[in-house]
């Protein structure tokens, strides 16, 4: 029942539109402007890059919080996928994926919602230790992606499909140098929830940016214009 109740609470947090509340604050409904998506992105090119930076701490702390309550209560926080038992592991792992699916089928938006980068990217580095490191390295090529192209979806998918690959390199050169090495084999079981959630996540992320995948297609996708 305690996992229920996570994930529960993880879907319900997850759906609370904060880009659509921060632009009722500030006269508009930001789906009817820019990009129309609620995430950070269309709101800092909308209502600027202070309100769009909130937003995207808010829309991170939504995938987190849950995340870390969950690990907190259940006692996986703070261990290896070979110390945590699959079971709890695989639960863990809904519950940032509830948080996940509250953001991008909201029922407070008749279950529309956004494109979840920035709370996949919250509920994933809260996994202490499991996909803290995967998580970060996600996040650097999405600055490295960004800086190379200017363009946000891009830097986004990048991140996306790169998570899933830095779980497996961090299963398989990861452990203890002071205990022996466990088989890889036993490596990769003790890490399919992690593994096979990233690549769900990864999915649901390129699902989710179809019409960013149309648009680069047509050349007419959203380039962050340089200062002068």
């Amino acid at each position: 029942m305690t996992w229920l109740g996570c994930m529960i609470g993880a879907y319900l947090l997850g759906s609370i539109p904060f880009g659509v509340l921060i632009g009722r604050a500030r006269g508009i409904d930001i789906r009817e402007h820019g990009s129309k998506n609620i995430g950070a992105t269309n709101v800092g090119r909308v209502l600027g890059r202070p309100l769009g930076l909130l937003c995207f701490f808010l829309d991170m702390a939504k995938g987190a919080i849950p995340v870390l309550v969950a690990g907190r209560l259940l006692g996986t926080l703070g261990l290896t996928t070979m110390e945590a038992g699959a079971g709890d592991l695989w639960l863990w792992m809904l519950v940032a994926l509830a948080a996940l699916a509250g953001h991008m089928y909201s029922p407070f938006l008749r279950f529309g919602g956004g494109k979840g980068v920035a709370t996949a990217f919250g509920g994933l580095v809260a996994m202490w230790p499991v996909l803290t490191i995967p998580a970060l390295v996600a996040l650097g090529s999405w600055i490295l992606v960004v800086m190379s192209t200017r363009v946000v979806s891009v830097a986004s998918m990048a991140a996306a499909l790169i998570m899933p690959i830095a779980t497996l390199a961090m299963m398989l050169l990861g452990g203890s140098r002071s205990e022996p090495r466990p088989d890889t084999l036993d490596l990769l079981a003790s890490g399919s929830a992690p593994l096979l959630t990233t690549i769900g996540i990864a999915g649901l992320v390129l699902w989710r940016h179809r019409s960013n995948i149309r648009r680069l297609l047509r050349g007419e996708e959203h380039v962050i214009k340089s200062k002068n």
